[in-house]
């Protein structure tokens, strides 16, 4: 098998996959040959589009809508999923929303949206895949994290917190599932060149960018090739691990 096409026959569930980041591993992950299945929330438009993408490109995709806050709606979207498929190889918890404030004004609707979504979506995901995967043997698992949730961010707490999170829960899925050779893994990026960074006040922006070792921002698909790594065959015998992709931001 040509090693481009090392996912084929895999079924690979990528979450907030829309835009940014998600979209870019996606696209990563069907130009290896998985089907990829593109969760969206927000705008269905902008998934539609994801997946036009990759069946322009030739390969396989379905746009698919839940909250994944939802603990009984994630059920339903992965029940569905393993109905029309017969399986799920690799699940990618991408999906995050941000709604930053000073700690001394951030409402609790604010800290609350920000961990439904960024962490107990993740975990609605894994626990609702778990069986399937133990069931399988097989699996890989990559969440989304931040750097964020290694160093903090002043006016992040919610987010920082959610993203911190992810990496214990990375680890601990990882203890669970390893003997069945399930594989969990985080990815940390920094400063990444998408829509959200680059509508940051220029004085903010230049300031983080000059934070970074590197002198430059990174961008999705920097994030999205190391995703496409972890969720092939060279990665089996990696899990409960962070990766940074910051251009030396947290060394």
């Amino acid at each position: 098998m040509e090693a481009e096409k090392e996912l084929a026959g895999k079924v690979a569930l990528v979450t907030g996959a829309g835009r940014g980041i998600g979209r870019a591993i996606a696209g990563f992950l069907a130009e290896k040959g998985a089907v990829v299945l593109v969760n969206y929330n927000g705008s269905r438009e902008r998934a539609l589009e994801a997946v036009r993408e990759i069946e322009e490109n030739g390969g396989q995709s379905e746009a698919l809508g839940c909250d994944v806050s939802d603990f009984q709606a994630c059920g339903s979207m992965i029940e569905e999923i393993i109905r029309k498929y017969g399986r799920v190889d690799i699940l990618v918890n991408n999906a995050g929303v941000t709604r930053d404030n000073l700690i001394v004004r951030m409402t609790e609707e604010e800290y609350d949206r920000v961990l439904n979504t960024n962490l107990k979506g993740a975990f609605n995901t894994i626990r609702h895949l778990s069986r399937h995967f133990l069931k399988q043997r097989s699996g890989k698992i990559i969440n989304i994290s931040s750097v964020s949730g290694v160093t903090g961010n002043a006016g992040q707490a919610n987010y920082s917190a959610s993203k911190a999170g992810l990496i214990g829960l990375t680890k601990s899925v990882a203890r669970e599932l390893a003997g069945r050779g399930i594989c969990a893994n985080a990815v940390a990026p920094g400063f990444i060149d998408t829509e959200m960074t680059g509508a940051m006040p220029e004085k903010a922006r230049d300031a983080a960018i000059a934070s970074i070792p590197m002198g430059r921002p990174g961008s999705t698909a920097d994030v999205a090739g190391l995703v496409a790594f972890l969720a092939g065959r060279g990665a089996d015998y990696i899990t409960g691990q962070v990766f940074c992709v910051d251009g030396g931001m947290t060394m």
